[in-house]
């Protein structure tokens, strides 16, 4: 591990290298002999299940349950929805046949050409169709309404160019589904679950996140306006981390679900859908780690304090292991997560190390004189910040510390994210900032697909939103100089 670690590419030198060094090397994921697909190793896995379980909580304080939907969808069902085809069309993986055989002519296992399916299945890419086609046998009358479901799953879209945790070709997920009686209830609903993003990327992930509509180019397929959450990484790129549409009618139309409203007339259902994904783990190495490794708000980490005994023989080890359980035992007391790590084949450095490159919290080191002098020494992950501390009021000293580093780790990339947001004029001071700052542009735009095409094709920078803050304010398009109202967010993007 610590000649792992000495073999991390620096950040400044290849920053795509250094996050892919960074989540193999900390044992986050690794590529699958699937092309496109990764393993999510345990330690990887157990920050997923920390969001999960943090998430979860929220939704159904929200009001919404589990369910589970099919992993299969007949083709014909996206057909339904004219632009959901036309945005996923490109990304679907399709299943024809459902068997294999031995080949006659001796050439291994072959599909059957005898075992085609009547009708092609897509491997789930999302599943507002199924859904859909699912409500309408749940919903008669508007007493039948709200419908809040959500489900965790893995969905597929077959991307051509894959990143671990960014964009991969199978990802784990949570989306939800939900049908209103009314189109305010159904914004609503839209609007609340981007607010719950925004509270969770802040206060577990510890990352600011830009709240704001998605230009009508850049929402989701079918939507009627798409709410997105947009963070920005330390290499000056914009990275949407968690979006909620309100589809309108237009699922409902598809599938024809109608209810019977107050008056006894029958009216399509007004719907939304929302989603994050294992990306977020991509937004949290990228938004936080350093050349040493990861950095791990306290609230994700699954490790938060790890306690190494520095001793020479048995006799130290056993009276160094006494006190760290004592530690410990005080620790898990306050509800963290602790390790004790008195591993014999590895050094106390190569220990340091690893600690660091997995981004633990608060490292926790005693040695025979510690013992001695009732001291123990402290290191800070954020910070790297060593001190040697009085043992006594120690358990309460890093219960305080968790809340401290979490809140450090939040305020650092909201100062860099504040300070990566630069108004232009001009297309010429666009081009500039694009090309040598990175980071957020505020800019006038003139409200047309074509002129936010045109950008995306000259400079690789998007519409990230539409900020719910944006003031109106009369200026002229940086592309065309037609008059703007309000400026927008640009920036290229992972």
């Amino acid at each position: 591990m610590a000649v792992e670690l000495k073999n991390l590419t620096k950040s400044d030198d290849n920053y795509s290298q250094w996050y892919n060094d960074l989540v193999v090397k900390s044992g986050l994921a690794e590529n699958s002999a699937v092309r496109g697909c990764m393993v999510i190793k345990p330690y990887g896995y157990a920050i997923w299940e920390k969001m999960h379980d943090a998430l979860d909580a929220m939704f159904k304080e929200t009001g919404h349950q589990n369910a589970y939907f099919p992993l299969f969808i007949p083709k014909s069902f996206f057909s339904k929805e004219a632009h959901h085809v036309e945005g996923f069309a490109k990304e679907c993986a399709v299943v024809t046949h459902y068997r294999l055989k031995n080949d006659p002519n001796g050439k291994g296992i072959v599909v059957d050409p005898d075992a085609k399916l009547e009708e092609e299945l897509i491997v789930r890419p999302t599943s507002e169709t199924i859904i859909w086609n699912t409500y309408k046998n749940w919903i008669n009358s508007y007493r039948d309404l709200p419908i809040l479901c959500n489900q965790w799953a893995n969905v597929v879209r077959w991307e051509m160019r894959t990143r671990l945790f960014l964009r991969t070709a199978e990802f784990l997920w949570q989306e939800g589904h939900t049908a209103h009686e009314t189109r305010e209830e159904a914004m609503e609903e839209a609007m609340r679950m981007v607010m719950v993003y925004k509270k969770f990327a802040e206060e577990w992930l510890a990352l600011p996140v830009i709240v704001g509509h998605k230009s009508p180019n850049e929402r989701f397929a079918g939507a009627e306006d798409t709410l997105t959450i947009e963070a920005l990484m330390q290499d000056g790129k914009a990275l949407q981390s968690g979006t909620s549409h309100f589809l309108g009618q237009n699922f409902a139309k598809a599938f024809d679900v109608k209810f019977a409203n107050r008056e006894g007339k029958l009216e399509y259902v007004w719907a939304t859908s929302w989603g994050v994904s294992t990306r977020l783990m991509g937004a949290l190495i990228m938004a936080h780690s350093d050349n040493n490794g990861l950095v791990l708000p306290p609230k994700l980490a699954p490790v938060q304090v790890v306690l190494v005994p520095i001793y020479k023989g048995e006799e130290q080890l056993a009276a160094a292991r006494a006190k760290l359980d004592e530690i410990a035992d005080g620790l898990r007391a306050k509800g963290l997560r602790v390790k004790i790590d008195d591993r014999n084949n590895v050094r106390a450095g190569f220990k340091f190390a690893e600690y660091e490159l997995k981004g633990v919290p608060v490292r926790l080191a005693l040695g025979q004189r510690d013992l001695e002098n009732g001291t123990i020494e402290l290191v800070r992950r954020d910070t790297l910040e060593k001190e040697t501390v009085p043992q006594a009021g120690l358990v309460e000293r890093v219960a305080d510390l968790m809340e401290e580093i979490q809140h450090n780790i939040f305020r650092k990339a909201l100062d860099y994210r504040d300070s990566m947001i630069t108004k232009v004029d001009t297309w010429d001071e666009f081009v500039d900032v694009l090309e040598n700052k990175g980071g957020f542009i505020s800019a006038h735009w003139d409200g047309t697909v074509e002129t936010e095409v045109a950008i995306k094709e000259a400079t690789k920078a998007t519409i990230r939103c539409i900020p719910l803050d944006a003031v109106e304010e009369e200026g002229k398009c940086i592309f065309t100089g037609k008059p703007s109202h309000r400026r927008v967010l640009f920036a290229r993007s992972y």
